[in-house]
This record gives structure tokens, C-alpha cells and sequence, in this order.
């Protein structure tokens, strides 16, 4: 998740979604002097407690992470009269405080070219290490990653060229990462060709992502399928390797929500985005299906931000947004068939 500051690529509240070890959610929204948090009273619901404010000083920029031990990582962009550094803060329990801030400073020692570093993305390994990606002073991409003892490796360049400024997509696969940034008229990915190993950057991708719009998801052993939003083609799919499909819609070029999960006995794909008008758009395919077609369906009320997608502890898809008003409401799948949503509640 990344605050972004509102303009016309979209509203500044984009809310997030995640599981905790015991199988309850919380929801993570910026807020003003840090981040709104919302968490389950039991495992599935309905009853929730929050918002709770986690201040976080000076930021810019939010972004979370969780890895397989269902810790949630927490990254600010925080900026101030010395300058902007990235911090970086764990919860180990759902619903606990964070732990203390620690400093993975900037990659960039001069003072005004630190203050042109990017918005943080990360990603969590097999192993439970967080990897950190930030674009650079030279529209490039850095990242900074936990060795193996935890201790904090120096940052490192990974090269690219003209990389917009928002969130890159970085994502967890089977024991290795990955990363995709859009970049002017094309899509940058760089790979780890086996587990920790160096980063290596692939054939770019001929396409158009609005910045900050590019979400990951695992849709096979040891392989991703990441959805943008294209300013004329709506949401776009792609597969490295495979010819990119246009599937419509009407987004507002926020980030993309996507979720892989059972539905009836079948291996789907959930998506959801903010349309133009607002509003909360929902759509499911077979993963890796997307050729066959999918049908968007707007629900719920406008919403001040890109809407959030997990699977709760009852095994449902629950859909939840920021409400114009602040707060957080949820749609969880009925006890039916297919993807229906049950009404929107308050939390």
C-alpha cells in the first residue's frame, strides 16, 4: 500500500487488506499523521476494533508488506529538515503496535539528489527477509535487503532508466523476487535467477502503466501475473513471456487489487479496482484465464481510495474500501455460488 497525494492519477487513501497468523484481518489506511489500522475482533468477523492511529512522523509515502511468518512490514518515505530517509518498522502480532522505527537511510549521499529518492516498494522472500526497492535520482531503481542474519545489506544499483515515481510492483515468488516498474513506454523487470541471487534485469515490456499502478500475484509454482491500469485500455494483464490482454474496464488509475483463491473447487483470480466514478469494481477469472473474458460490477458506495482484497478465515472473499466519510466498510462472499457479495457493512 502507498499514500499517494491526491491528483489526477487518483485519490490519496488506498487501503490494504491482510491476514494475520490466527486467520483474522486488518485493514491498513494512510492517515493524517500516519496510518489507520482496523482489525477483526475474532477470526472471520463480523465485529471490528479501530481505527487505530499509528503515528508515523514526517512521511510522505506508506507501503506495506507481509511475508510467509504473517509479519507485516511497514515502510515510510519520511522527509524532513535533514532530509528524506526510508524507515522501516515490524508488527509481529495482529492488532500489537509496531515495533521501533529503524533507519535504511538513502542511497544517495548528496542532499539534493536524496531528496529526489522515490517511494518504497517491498517484498518479503520464502525466508522471511525484506527486500526494499526505491526509485533513484538517476530514474533508476535501488534496493536495499536483509542478509541472512537480519542485519541490513548497503544499498544496491540496480540499474533501469526512466522509471515514473510511484510504488514499484515487487512480489515473493516460490524462493526467489521479483520486480516490475513502469518506465515512458514500457514495463521494467528485474529477477533473481536463482534463490538470493543478484538481480537481474529482463527484456522490458512495450506497454503503458499508469505509475503506482502495477500489482503481483503468484499464479503458478514459480511464476507471477501482474495487472496495471492502461490510460486507454483499462486494466492490462501480463505474463512474462506471453502477449499482454487488455481487459477493460474503467479504473482510475490507482493500483489494481488482486487475490488468488478457491472458488466452487476452481483455482480463480479476484481483481478489483476504483472506477472513475468511485466506486469499487469486482471481477474473477480462472487464473491464467483472462483470455476467456471477465465482467466488471461495480458495488458499494464511492470510495476515497483503491479498495483491498483478502480471503477471511471462513474461506470468503472479502472486498473493503475507505468510504468518503473516513471509515472502513466490507463486503464479504455470500454462502452461494460464483463471487456474490453480501451488503456492504461499517466497521
Amino acid at each position: 500500500m502507498s499514500s499517494r497525494t491526491a491528483s489526477s492519477s487518483g485519490p490519496s487513501t488506498d487501503c490494504r487488506l491482510l491476514r494475520g497468523k490466527d486467520g483474522s484481518l486488518s485493514a491498513y489506511a494512510p492517515a493524517d499523521g500516519g496510518i489507520a489500522r482496523w482489525t477483526e475482533q475474532r477470526p472471520g468477523g463480523p465485529d471490528w476494533t479501530g481505527p487505530d492511529l499509528i503515528a508515523v512522523p514526517d512521511s510522505t509515502h506508506l507501503t506495506l508488506a507481509q511475508g510467509p511468518d504473517a509479519y507485516v512490514h511497514l515502510l515510510s518515505r519520511r522527509s524532513d529538515a535533514r532530509g528524506v530517509t526510508i524507515m522501516h518498522a515490524t508488527q509481529y502480532q495482529r492488532g500489537r503496535p509496531f515495533g521501533p522505527w529503524h533507519s535504511l537511510g538513502n542511497h544517495h549521499k548528496d542532499p539534493e539528489l536524496a531528496r529526489t529518492f522515490g517511494v518504497p516498494a517491498a517484498a518479503v522472500g520464502a525466508d522471511g527477509r525484506v527486500h526494499v526497492f526505491v526509485r533513484n535520482a538517476g530514474r533508476g531503481i535501488s534496493m536495499r535487503k536483509q542478509g541472512k542474519t537480519g542485519k541490513w545489506e548497503g544499498w544496491k544499483d540496480l540499474k533501469g532508466a526512466k522509471v515514473l515515481d510511484g510504488a514499484p510492483a515487487a512480489i515473493a515468488l516460490a524462493d526467489r523476487v521479483e520486480l516490475l516498474a513502469p518506465a515512458d513506454k514500457q514495463v521494467l523487470r528485474w529477477c533473481q535467477e536463482e534463490p538470493d541471487g543478484d538481480f537481474v534485469q529482463a527484456e522490458p515490456a512495450a506497454a503503458r502503466a499508469a505509475a503506482g499502478s502495477v500489482t503481483g500475484v503468484r499464479t503458478g509454482d514459480d511464476r507471477a501475473t501482474y495487472y496495471w491500469c492502461d490510460p486507454g485500455a483499462g486494466v492490462v494483464a501480463h505474463r512474462p513471456g506471453s502477449d499482454d490482454l487488455d481487459l477493460g474496464g474503467e479504473p482510475d488509475g490507482g493500483p489494481v487489487a488482486a487475490l488468488r483463491t478457491p472458488i466452487e473447487g476452481y483455482d480463480c483470480t479476484v481483481l478489483a479496482f476504483r472506477a472513475r466514478n468511485g466506486r469499487p469494481t469486482l471481477a474473477a477469472c480462472p487464473t491464467e484465464g483472462e483470455a476467456d473474458g471477465l465482467w466488471w460490477t461495480e458495488t458499494g458506495e464511492p470510495s476515497l481510495g483503491a479498495p483491498a482484497l483478502a480471503v477471511d478465515a471462513a474461506g470468503r472473499v472479502v472486498l473493503a474500501a475507505i468510504a468518503e466519510d473516513g471509515t472502513l466498510r466490507v463486503a464479504r462472499q455470500k454462502s452461494e455460488p460464483g463471487l456474490a457479495l453480501a451488503a456492504w457493512t461499517r466497521a
